[in-house]
């Protein structure tokens, strides 16, 4: 093989491998100007739905002869509109923390059994079927808590109250099963799966050194799970409770079926009735004029930015813990 041969080769290859190199970094350009694009496209579309809330919620606002924050009426097509959001943001506020108070802790729990506690094969199965429950449509949900649940809740609800009235919670002049505490653990088992499935996949990714280490000093199981787990899972676990928050929020139709309506901000959970953002303008929106259904969206606009302003906090929470990110 004569030299001139060998210089050939590799000139060769030195051109298929800048060839290589010159796709990869179009290939990286091509990923980077997508990622940034899509990126962007979200921001626009949360900014155009920001804006059309904004737009559609001007007339009535303009209209509304009460306090938009403060008042409690809600008669927005009256000659004079009075309408407000106190009585929606704090139903509203009250069912999501509720049920969120209710499904964390059992969502954990579901997570850690299914993560180091169950066999590989009960694991699977139960992983699955947990999952499953997620994609259970919310009409489902809400026929079987107004068919189901509510039936049920009004004798848990005069128990609570004939044997727990002392604590004001539990007090009030009359009780119901179609109450906020109803509808909160209802929420709760919708929002329960999600919270799960992504608590439990943070929990497989912990380093497993991390794991043989805490077990090799000694450590039983739950201090493994204390030390090395759910330090890693933290930042993940306040991400999946705020997506769970989130949609806790934004549910209308399970809440709108279980809850019944009742005028008046009160803190006892068994005072049949109540009202949400979400369950207002899916029982009112096709009856509502015009105003009405201005109305309607602008509640939809606080909505809105509640619901930044949880995902906002969450964010902060997170950043501040980023040694577990």
């Amino acid at each position: 093989m004569t030299s001139e041969t060998l210089e050939q080769g590799a000139t060769r290859a030195l051109d298929g491998r800048t060839r290589k190199m010159s796709t990869g970094r179009l290939g990286d350009r091509l990923f980077g100007l997508s990622a940034k694009g899509s990126g962007i496209l979200l921001l626009v579309i949360m900014a155009a739905i920001a804006v059309f809330l904004i737009v559609k919620a001007v007339p009535a606002l303009r209209a509304d002869k009460a306090n938009f924050l403060t008042s409690q009426e809600w008669n927005p097509d009256a000659a004079q509109s009075r309408f407000g959001i106190a009585q929606l943001t704090f139903g509203t506020v009250l069912s999501s923390v509720l049920a969120l108070i209710l499904a964390t802790p059992v969502a954990v729990g579901i997570a850690l059994f299914i993560a180091f506690y169950a066999p590989r094969r009960l694991a699977d199965g139960l992983g699955y079927v947990v999952d499953l429950l997620a994609a259970v449509p919310s009409i489902v949900y809400g026929l079987w808590g107004l068919q189901f649940f509510v039936p049920k809740m009004n004798g848990v609800a005069t128990f609570l109250h004939d044997d727990f009235g002392w604590i004001p919670l539990f007090g009030g002049d009359t009780v119901g099963g179609q109450c906020i505490l109803t509808a909160s653990i209802v929420l709760a088992i919708m929002i329960l799966p999600i919270i799960s499935s992504i608590t439990r996949e943070i929990f497989l990714q912990v380093p497993r050194a991390n794991i043989e280490a805490a077990l090799a000093l000694g450590a039983t199981r739950w201090e493994v799970i204390r030390m090395a787990v759910l330090p890693f899972g933290r930042s993940g676990m306040i991400s999946a409770s705020m997506l769970g928050l989130g949609r806790a929020l934004g549910e209308t139709i399970a809440v709108a079926l279980v809850l019944g309506t009742a005028s008046g901000i009160s803190l006892h959970l068994l005072k049949p009735g109540g009202n949400t953002f979400a369950a207002n303008i899916a029982n009112t929106f096709a009856m509502a004029g015009k105003i009405g259904q201005s109305a309607l969206i602008a509640s939809g606009l606080v909505l809105f930015v509640i619901t930044l302003l949880v995902n906002m906090a969450a964010r902060a929470v997170i950043s501040r813990r980023k040694e577990f990110v």
